[in-house]
């Protein structure tokens, strides 16, 4: 893809942006706009509406939950004013915390929407595993301190793979219109103490992987047997599906978009669990 950072967007011109968060400390994405609830949305309009000297909204391809990462989130938003690449990303990032990063910013066309037009979402859930915790990593991975059987955690999750119903592992208060989804695959994997489970499917239901997550654990260690998740996503009650998973281990790692929009390719994050090995890329 030719290098825009030298480029200017036009006053009324749609930008794509993408970032890098770390939730820890975040109220979620979504901006609430009430006094001491901070939000990785409202955190990011207040930076780009300095920039712009004008306020700015964005629309995200998929809101995280409290707590949750995401090493690739895409945003778009119509700018009010004509400013050089440079300014959205450079200008953007000297004004953010270091929580959250711009990763760079093109100029799209109108018909371009950061949530409608992605073709699916990439999450992985990374699970520290070994009898006693970390303090350097409590918020960035999910402890889980009895022994798991990765092979058996994989084996079990392909059951939820496919356009199905997930009542079951649909939190409380989602507000979709249906609870169907398409899931196009799950992996499971061992890297040393780490456990990850990477998942993509078009698009996901409030507290959906997490859910899945703590079903996965369950099986995994030996608290539920074989086909429990099948059950669980059969029986289309949440009250089935046992605990939701802890949202320190959640990652957004990938939106996906079709080739038009010429998106640079990112390997899926986060950065830091490239150094393991990754069952897929």
């Amino acid at each position: 893809m030719i290098d825009q950072a030298g480029s200017t967007i036009a006053a009324g011109q749609r930008v794509a942006l993408a970032l890098e968060y770390h939730g820890a400390g975040y109220q979620g994405w979504q901006a609430q706009y009430r006094p001491g609830t901070p939000t990785v949305q409202e955190t990011l309009e207040q930076a780009l509406g300095r920039i712009a000297a004008a306020p700015v909204r964005v629309q995200c391809a998929g809101r995280t939950d409290r707590g949750v990462h995401a090493s690739h989130q895409l945003v778009h938003f119509d700018s009010p004013v004509a400013r050089p690449v440079r300014a959205w990303v450079q200008g953007a990032n000297s004004l953010l915390p270091d929580t959250v990063v711009v990763k760079w910013a093109r100029p799209v066309d109108a018909t371009f929407h950061a949530r409608f037009s992605a073709r699916a979402r990439r999450y992985r859930y990374v699970i520290f595993n070994r009898p006693v915790r970390s303090p350097h990593l409590a918020a960035l991975s999910a402890h889980f301190p009895w022994p798991l059987d990765e092979v058996r955690m994989e084996r079990e999750a392909q059951a939820l793979l496919g356009e199905r119903d997930f009542s079951a592992y649909r939190g409380a208060g989602c507000q979709s219109r249906t609870a169907m989804r398409n899931v196009h695959f799950i992996q499971v994997y061992r890297r040393g103490p780490w456990v990850i489970i990477d998942i993509q499917a078009n698009a996901f239901l409030l507290h959906m992987v997490r859910n899945i997550a703590g079903v996965l654990l369950a099986v995994g260690s030996g608290q539920a047997p074989a086909g429990w998740p099948a059950q669980v996503l059969a029986s289309r009650d949440r009250t089935q599906g046992g605990v939701t998973a802890r949202p320190e281990g959640l990652y957004l790692v990938g939106v996906d978009y079709p080739p038009a929009w010429q998106f640079p390719d990112e390997q899926p994050g986060p950065p830091w669990l490239a150094a393991l090995g990754t069952g897929s890329s």
